[in-house]
């Protein structure tokens, strides 16, 4: 055993849990949960400005261009100020979007008020990743997977509340308990939260904070893109090919991506003990292997209780595939973190927010079966490169 091993084996339990790492992991926990407090909204959103389904899918389509549009800019003004900067002011910016989105009574002013609400998603995204990356190396250790863990809970935390309170207390009166939250998650992580500014001298050629040249951050977001696709895969179509072609009930369907999410939330909070321990290489390497297998298995399910065992494994495995992939980014050697995030980033979420139009178009002809199995061939590619992911394990070695 290497004295390094020695170290990380009697590593106290105060350096798994400092303030920076319950900073950072607040801010996760607040993005989460205002995208988990829109989605019971949509509906609502929906019949209030008069939207066909084809005229809200371009609305949710506005969202994902807000945030393709705003995750680079995030990224270069990372490069300027530091990450915690960063996160703050888009923070404080994000939290009273639920209430705009609540009082807005014609298209126009809907489409630009989720413009703005996707934009400032994406660029919080982009920042609180480069802060967890900061502490990361500040630490000395993997915190990534549980950051997303939060992000995770965070989701199930405002969708499964939004519903009941919408009901109960009605669409603004929700809007309002959920900026209040907000607002105090951002309150308690302030003065906690990594402070990493930037060297003046650092950005002063304007280097670290141009698009990247080399095409070593392009290729790692190629792999986060093939690590997102099945994600958004799973949550548009999982449901739908329960049901239509498995013959499952409506209750019954829900189970798909719930048992995704079930497995994918725990095995975050898991995630950085065993990328610790193994590696980032050889983590992704068995997180890759399973998550093939849950595809396989959905795909060729001869009922709903195997396609839902298949979606519980690939929850397993997709889980801590992209914390590996952006924690990779953002220690790219001779570039800032928030530059290899934002196109990283950028890359995987595009993603979920176009595939599920292309699987939709392909899976009229082919049936979603066959769309599945086919999904883990991209996961495969990901098995080929797994070597880029070594980048991830200078954050704390």
């Amino acid at each position: 055993m290497s004295q390094s091993d020695v170290e990380k084996a009697v590593r106290p339990l105060g350096s798994y849990l400092t303030r920076e790492r319950a900073g950072v992991a607040l801010l996760f926990l607040m993005n989460g949960f205002m995208i988990g407090a829109w989605a019971p909204k949509i509906p609502e959103f929906a019949s209030r400005l008069g939207l066909s389904e084809k005229e809200l899918g371009l609305m949710i389509l506005v969202f994902g261009v807000g945030s393709i549009i705003m995750m680079p800019i995030a990224g270069s003004q990372i490069a300027r100020f530091g990450s915690s900067t960063v996160s703050k002011f888009v923070a404080v910016l994000l939290t009273p979007m639920l209430l705009l989105l609540s009082l807005t009574g014609e298209i126009w002013s809907g489409a630009i008020a989720i413009l703005l609400f996707g934009g400032l998603i994406g660029a919080m995204d982009v920042a609180m990743n480069a802060n967890a990356v900061a502490t990361e190396k500040h630490m000395r250790r993997a915190i990534m997977s549980s950051c997303h863990a939060f992000w995770s809970l965070g989701g199930l935390v405002g969708a499964s509340t939004g519903g009941f309170l919408i009901q109960s207390i009605g669409v603004f009166a929700h809007a309002v308990v959920v900026t209040l939250f907000a607002g105090l998650m951002i309150a308690a992580s302030w003065k906690i939260v990594l402070h990493d500014a930037p060297h003046p001298d650092e950005h002063k050629d304007g280097t670290h904070s141009r698009l990247p040249r080399t095409p070593l951050p392009w290729l790692i977001g190629v792999v986060a893109l093939f690590c997102m696709i099945p994600e958004g895969a799973i949550l548009d179509w999982g449901a739908l090919y329960m049901r239509n072609e498995l013959g499952a009930s409506v209750a019954l369907s829900g189970f798909a991506f719930a048992g995704f999410s079930l497995t994918m939330a725990t095995m975050r909070f898991a995630g950085d003990l065993i990328r610790d321990r193994l590696g980032a290489v050889m983590t992704l390497r068995i997180c890759g292997t399973i998550a093939i297998a849950g595809l396989a298995i959905i795909g060729l399910a001869p009922n709903s209780a195997v396609a839902i065992a298949g979606f519980a494994l690939a929850g397993i495995g997709i889980s801590n595939m992209v914390p590996i992939v952006f924690s990779a980014a953002g220690n790219l050697p001779g570039m800032a973190a928030g530059v290899g995030l934002s196109v990283v980033t950028t890359m995987g979420y595009s993603g979920i927010l176009l595939a599920p139009s292309v699987i939709g178009f392909v899976a009229e002809h082919t049936g979603l079966a066959s769309i599945f199995l086919a999904l883990s061939g991209f996961l495969v590619v990901v098995l080929a490169v797994s070597r880029l992911a070594r980048h991830a394990d200078g954050a704390h070695h």
